[in-house]
């Protein structure tokens, strides 16, 4: 069955939109194809939008389907005047009924989500990122006291991107140090998360997946053996259960699922 082409249309990023139209996808057993047209704020770039519409409408088996999040009224009636597509208006689905029971008038302002790059929390997310990115993989030990979260795992079982995804979305500075065969040899964690034992939280993942992992990155090698894989998780979970680290598995997880387990476990403030 080929792909349906969905098409995101935003003033801004569209990422909101797209994330969201995935949401409502997701509830049905098909395949997608994502174009995303953000940043359309003027009548020419919504014209230039329409054609783009118009020329994946040309190569699709079925009608594209279209989400917009559009709040200039002008640029919202040019875009949706295309009849070569299905159009979903996620703005005037969701605003008109929010309306009512606020018993408020939407104020209409196109981009004011991202008008924030001055603020508290922008700054707060940069610097999470920041830190993430200082304290990946157990590079540095400097300042893990500021850590609200530090991750715990065998190598790539998802730390980093664990760690940068809690960093982005949420402005969480979450470290992460990996456990290795020598922490094993002496069953006990590194000794730099002396005194940070409120702060850990274990990623672990089935021995199979790793081993396809640790694949990709060195074929072949004893790094990715099957049996060393099944070693390293093995001993990896009975190190955590050991300290009563609370653990998710990467295996069947999206980050964003690992992340929010993350949140209601360790009941980080965002």
């Amino acid at each position: 069955m080929s792909a349906r082409n969905i098409i995101i249309v935003s003033d801004g990023t569209g990422i909101t939109a797209e994330n969201f139209a995935h949401s409502l996808l997701a509830q049905f057993d098909i395949s997608i194809k994502d174009h995303r047209i953000p940043f359309i704020d003027t009548i020419d770039k919504a014209h230039q939008a329409v054609q783009k519409i118009k020329d994946i409408a040309l190569v699709s088996v079925e009608r594209p389907m279209v989400f917009t999040t559009l709040v200039n009224p002008e640029i919202h009636d040019v875009i949706h005047a295309c009849e070569q597509a299905y159009f979903v208006d996620l703005f005037n689905i969701f605003v008109a009924p929010l309306e009512l029971e606020l018993g408020l008038k939407s104020n209409h302002s196109a981009n004011r989500l991202h008008h924030n790059a001055d603020s508290t929390a922008y700054r707060d997310r940069i610097e999470a990122i920041n830190f993430a990115l200082m304290h990946d993989d157990g590079q540095t030990n400097k300042n893990l006291a500021q850590a609200d979260v530090i991750l715990v795992g065998v190598s790539r079982c998802g730390k980093t991107p664990t760690s940068l995804y809690l960093a982005m979305q949420h402005g969480i500075k979450a470290a992460n140090c990996p456990l290795i065969p020598e922490d094993f040899e002496r069953n006990c964690l590194p000794s730099s998360l002396d005194g940070f034992r409120h702060k850990l939280f274990g990623l672990t993942i089935e021995a199979a997946r790793l081993s396809e992992i640790r694949n990709e990155r060195r074929p072949g090698s004893k790094y990715a053996a099957l049996e060393n894989c099944r070693y390293e998780v093995n001993e990896a979970e009975k190190l955590m259960n050991r300290h009563g680290i609370s653990t998710a598995s990467s295996t069947h997880k999206s980050i964003e699922e690992i992340a929010t387990t993350i949140l209601q476990e360790i009941h980080i403030e965002r």
